[in-house]
């Protein structure tokens, strides 16, 4: 009995490989699978989780209450500072997706809480996000090969709305991203 169940398990596991499509209900459905899954079946739940939360903070973005970075740049939460100058703040991602992976943020929000936002004002500390990603790249000694990313929007997974440049690197990053 036990040995249908898993051919029966592994029969639905194959034809998921061969249509991706369903493996969106495999993060609904509860199924007994076996534990040498490929990596991109396990992630399923994750990223969709992603993409509840960023639906969340989409939600919330126009509120006006602090957000964690501006707690970060309060000093009121802790984080690991690889740059900072008057303008903007850089630091380590809790949650790294590469051997480096720095954030860097302006200081003062200023209404540009996502890059679809931007205002002919904010030039000036856009150009300077982007001379800070840099300064990081090169102090992580990743100059010769990193990637810059702006998620904007909820269906790109932006999940804070205080606008940030992600600096990965470290690795031999692959393409097309995402």
């Amino acid at each position: 009995m036990a040995s249908i169940q898993v051919a029966k398990s592994l029969s639905l596991i194959h034809n998921l490989w061969r249509n991706s499509s369903k493996i969106r209900s495999l993060a609904t459905t509860p199924t007994l699978l076996p534990l040498n899954l490929p990596r991109r079946l396990c992630s399923v739940r994750a990223k969709s989780d992603e993409e509840a939360a960023a639906k969340v903070a989409a939600a919330n973005a126009d509120s006006g209450g602090p957000t964690i970075f501006d707690k970060i740049i309060s000093k009121e939460i802790p984080s690991t500072i690889v740059y900072e100058d008057e303008k903007v703040l850089a630091f380590r991602d809790i949650n790294p997706q590469a051997p480096v992976h720095v954030l860097v943020i302006p200081k003062l929000r200023d209404g540009l809480t996502q890059l679809g936002k931007a205002e002919p004002r904010h030039v000036d500390i856009l150009g300077h996000l982007f001379y800070a990603a840099k300064i990081v790249a090169e102090k992580e000694g990743i100059l010769d090969g990193f990637r810059v990313v702006i998620n904007n929007g909820p269906t790109a997974c932006q999940s804070v709305y205080h606008l940030h440049l992600h600096v990965l690197g470290g690795r031999q990053l692959k393409w097309p991203p995402g």
